[in-house]
């Protein structure tokens, strides 16, 4: 298997060092570039176009959400992931980032292997958020107050009631496997839904479907927290 090649954005010089140096000596990844602004990013990712760019949020002029939205929407990006990296622990830029089409979210403080795991997850392409990523997001949105789009019932236009089922339990954070074993259904069957639903919802990966499911009314929030 090809190396991960990954591109390093962040405005602090002593940190794009840091985590360069950290995958450099990783194996199975290659670091094709670093870039310290948005616009920078941009550049390298349409030159370069690396698998992964691990995106810092706060540069100044462009920021890394508007550099991820021009990203991937680049038909030249086709094939690029964009994981947010950044010292911010916010919900609201959890969304904002997950809207703008990143594929996942860390902290900066994120342990080495965890760092690893996570741009191995995003560059899979059918897995790009682990179910621990999916949830925090299912957390957000189980504190939302109902949506009009539940008030007045699921939007499903276009969905078979099995794509439907599969959507909620996404919504849940189950993995494919879970999804299989809870509805009765193989492995692959469940990926080949799950490829149905991004390309019907315009939805770029897994966290977006979540979004989808719950600001259409499909899964409906719920009180108190859900289980770790």
């Amino acid at each position: 298997m090809s190396a991960v090649r990954v591109a390093v954005v962040d405005d602090q010089e002593l940190v794009r060092s840091a985590f360069t140096l950290l995958l450099r000596a990783s194996e199975g990844v290659e670091v094709v570039g670093e870039a310290a602004t948005g616009r920078e990013a941009v550049v390298l990712a349409r030159q370069e176009r690396p698998d992964v760019v691990l995106m810092d949020v706060r540069m100044p002029g462009m920021d890394g959400l508007e550099a991820t939205r021009a990203i991937v929407a680049d038909e030249r990006c086709a094939g690029t992931r964009v994981l947010v990296l950044t010292t911010f622990d916010d919900d609201a830029l959890v969304q904002e980032a997950i809207r703008s089409g990143a594929s996942g979210y860390l902290l900066k403080d994120v342990r080495p292997r965890q760092l690893l795991d996570a741009i191995e997850v995003v560059a899979r392409g059918d897995a790009l958020l682990s179910p621990s990523v999916t949830r925090r997001l299912i957390t957000l949105f189980a504190a939302l107050p109902y949506s009009a789009a539940a008030a007045g019932g699921p939007d499903v236009a276009g969905l078979t009631d099995r794509e439907v089922d599969v959507l909620r339990t996404v919504a849940r954070g189950l993995s494919n496997q879970e999804i299989g074993a809870e509805l009765h259904i193989g492995y692959g069957t469940v990926k080949t839904y799950v490829s149905s639903l991004l390309a019907k919802l315009g939805c770029r990966d897994r966290a977006q479907l979540v979004m989808y499911a719950y600001e259409s009314g499909v899964a409906v929030p719920r009180s108190g927290p859900l289980p770790p």
